[in-house]
């Protein structure tokens, strides 16, 4: 209905290569088979023509708990008998297994056909698993942390991504992001199943984060899914009854949609460091891109809660940039969120703290927010 392609995980778990290879069928076979005659008895004449298809999901863990050798062979087994022009995608290991992905990539080498695609999860938790804090009511320690841990991705995502270099030189394989996102305790009251929890600019901020390391490694990045997006985890809307809330993540994906289908730009950030309780982090995160008609957009993000920065962007090799303008996104408090039935509190706004000299671009970036500029 939106226009997003469909991605289908097939049960490697508990169930078998028959049903997958039917599962295929059914869905994108244009042949005549007892799948395609069923298809259509349910009233579906022609096949759908899903491309993305994972085998398997966390295989080490609820997916199967299987070692990686035997997952090699099972996902070997499951790809040969999807048949089609499908963009299979292997299950991948722990975000710090590394002897998992070079386990799959091994074992996948010689087989060109079958693999195209690499997943790679990664959840951010504040503090630790047995306890992953409330998602609004927080202090700035539980902010650092925050931040902390998802910049830790990246090292995590670089030396996946430096494996699959040495295994796939020609860059086949893609590496595909479809589970990232903040993962706090359940909201107070309700199913504990169901991992509803509430969404703050805390989440905005973060989601920015991500996004910027997944711009920044799109050579080899070439999906990244926030997986829950209607009330689960770090999700874009949530819902109760006939009424809706659109989340500050919802907003942070809706200011960097200008980077799809864009080419990316490198950008070379030095800043200030965010300093906590004798703690560092780099306060800038960023990304850079240019679109089909040559507008070039970045994004940047202050990780920092209390402190402004002065940013300073040089467009190298660029044409002369004449016109610019900013959205922002962050509020008064890092815990602002948006709830039923009361007035938005996070939003993208207007920005107009910069001015354009001779292609560079200096601004004054606030503190717990997120800046799009956009020149050309």
């Amino acid at each position: 209905m939106i226009g997003a392609e469909p991605y289908i995980c097939v049960n490697v778990g508990s169930g078998t290569v028959q049903e997958a290879a039917d599962w295929v069928e059914y869905v994108n076979s244009g042949n005549k088979s007892p799948m395609t005659n069923l298809r259509k008895e349910n009233g579906r004449e022609k096949p759908w023509s899903v491309k993305y298809w994972a085998v398997g999901n966390e295989s080490w863990g609820c997916g199967g708990n299987m070692t990686p050798e035997y997952y090699s062979d099972l996902f070997k087994r499951f790809a040969t008998f999807m048949h089609g022009h499908l963009y299979r995608v292997a299950s991948g290991g722990t975000d710090a297994d590394y002897n998992w992905t070079e386990t799959i990539l091994k074992a996948t080498q010689h087989h060109h056909n079958l693999i195209q695609g690499y997943s790679f999860h990664y959840y951010t938790v504040a503090h630790g698993w047995n306890n992953k804090g409330s998602a609004t009511n927080f202090n700035e320690n539980d902010w650092f942390g925050t931040m902390k841990n998802t910049l830790v991705m990246e090292k995590r995502l670089e030396r996946h991504i430096a494996l699959m270099d040495e295994y796939d030189p020609d860059n086949r394989i893609g590496l595909i992001a479809d589970e990232w996102g903040n993962w706090y305790n359940v909201e107070p009251g309700t199913n504990p199943g169901f991992l509803f929890q509430q969404n703050t600019l805390r989440d905005a901020v973060t989601a920015a984060l991500y996004l910027n390391i997944f711009n920044n490694h799109a050579r080899r990045v070439k999906m990244a899914n926030i997986a829950q997006i209607v009330n689960v985890l770090q999700a874009m809307l949530l819902t109760k009854g006939d009424q809706l809330v659109k989340t500050p993540t919802f907003y942070l994906f809706k200011m960097y949609k200008v980077h799809q289908n864009a080419i990316l730009l490198p950008i070379n950030v030095k800043c200030e460091d965010y300093t906590y309780n004798g703690n560092t982090l780099p306060s800038i995160s960023s990304s850079a891109s240019k679109d089909s008609v040559g507008k070039i957009h970045i994004s940047i993000a202050n990780i920092d809660p209390d402190n402004n920065r002065n940013v300073e962007v040089e467009f190298r090799g660029s044409k002369p940039l004449t016109t610019a303008k900013g959205e922002i996104i962050t509020s008064s408090k890092i815990s602002d969120y948006n709830d039923f039935g009361k007035p938005e509190k996070v939003n993208i706004e207007d920005f107009s703290d910069f001015h354009l000299q001779k292609n560079i671009l200096i601004m004054n970036l606030p503190s717990k927010s997120v800046v799009t500029i956009e020149l050309y």
